[in-house]
C-alpha cells in the first residue's frame, strides 16, 4: 500500500516562504503525476498545483507567479515551494497520487500576523 508523507508546514507572516515536500513510498514515481490540493476551514478542498511525469505543471489561479511545484524523481518526492504567502493561504495542504488515488495526511499551513 502505498504511503505519502508530506512535510514543510508551520506558520509564517505574511509575505513569507514555505517549502513544501511530498515523498511517495510506490515504485515507479517517476511516471506519475502528482498534486497538491488545500482545504482551509469550512472549505471546500481545492487543487493547488499539479506535475506530470513530464514535468509539465499547472496552477490554480491563486497560485500561479507565487507557487512553484517540482518533484525530484530520484528521491520520490514533489515540492511545493510557496512564496509571498497570505492569510487566505492558511489550510491544510494534502498531496495525491493522480494515478494511484492515494492521499497523504496533509500538513498545515498558517499565515498570520
Amino acid at each position: 500500500q502505498e504511503q505519502i508523507l508530506e512535510s514543510g508546514g508551520g506558520s509564517v507572516q505574511p509575505g513569507g516562504s514555505l517549502r513544501l515536500s511530498c515523498v511517495s513510498s510506490r515504485s515507479g514515481f517517476s511516471q506519475r503525476r502528482m498534486e497538491w490540493y488545500r482545504q482551509a476551514p469550512e472549505r471546500q478542498r481545492e487543487i493547488v498545483a499539479s506535475i506530470t511525469e513530464e514535468g509539465i505543471t499547472t496552477y490554480a489561479e491563486f497560485a500561479a507567479g507565487r507557487f512553484t511545484i517540482s518533484r525530484d524523481n530520484a528521491k520520490n518526492t514533489v515540492y511545493l515551494q510557496m512564496d509571498r504567502l497570505k492569510p487566505e493561504d492558511t489550510a491544510v495542504y494534502r498531496c495525491r497520487n493522480w494515478n494511484s488515488g492515494a492521499w497523504g495526511q496533509g500538513t498545515q499551513v498558517t499565515v498570520s500576523s
